[in-house]
């Protein structure tokens, strides 16, 4: 699991030390001046659409919160986030700080962009879902065959994708991604896999935190809303 993590990310370092790529645009450079609200705005965003993920549920009496211990669930988050600091700072290197960088020096169209990268991110996944994880984890968050959940899972990333690029587009950072990344990890996979809320059989591909549509749905309007920041922000430059 150790070599599946780390290989993307020693990949694009031979890319840039031997095939050319050079070590422009790496998204190294936090970039703090000028980008304070969306670093703020990058830890927000999974605890405000989660919250209102589990607040639709409650409301429809699919979700339950029976099980949930503050002190425990705490404790986890908080043990998750340097692991999970580490682990997506090699992915962000990669997916963001690499791939989408590239592909926008080819000025390929947004729409292109989302699935290439959120579909690449998503499948580089599949050793994750078909064998890594283990099959009460995955029960937890949608009770279904692997290769059915594996399909769910890279559908929700391409969805994720869009505000993953977005904030990287607008700060040219991979940090505040990575941060975004972190809070993800930590927070809902915790929340779920770990049996905080409890969903009602049949509903977690609505509201599961981590993979339900209305979950999904949200997470690209926000990326889209995070778009349109952007290229305001642009039209209001070039003026």
């Amino acid at each position: 699991m150790g070599i599946w993590l780390v290989f993307p990310l020693i990949s694009t370092l031979l890319l840039r030390a031997f095939a050319g790529d050079g070590w422009k645009n790496t998204g190294l450079n936090p970039n703090f001046r000028g980008n304070a609200k969306w670093y703020f705005i990058a830890l927000l965003i999974y605890p405000v659409v989660t919250a209102a993920v589990l607040i639709i549920g409650k409301i429809a009496d699919w979700t339950s919160f029976s099980n949930f211990r503050t002190e425990a669930y705490l404790a986890g988050f908080a043990a998750a986030l340097l692991p999970n600091l580490v682990k997506n700072f090699f992915e962000e290197s990669v997916w963001r700080g690499y791939l989408t960088a590239k592909l926008l020096e080819t000025k390929i169209k947004d729409i292109w962009l989302y699935l290439i990268v959120g579909g690449t991110w998503g499948l580089w996944h599949l050793p994750y879902y078909l064998s890594f994880l283990s099959r009460s984890e995955m029960y937890q968050v949608l009770p279904v065959e692997r290769s059915v959940f594996a399909l769910v899972a890279i559908i929700s990333m391409i969805c994720w994708t869009v505000m993953f690029v977005e904030l990287y587009r607008i700060t040219r950072s991979i940090w505040p991604v990575a941060l975004l990344h972190v809070v993800e990890d930590s927070l809902i996979n915790h929340l779920v896999i770990d049996g905080h809320v409890t969903i009602v059989a049949g509903r977690e591909i609505l509201v599961s935190p981590i993979a339900g549509v209305i979950t999904s749905l949200l997470y690209l309007g926000v990326g889209l809303l995070l778009r349109r920041s952007r290229i305001g922000m642009a039209r209001r430059e070039s003026f």
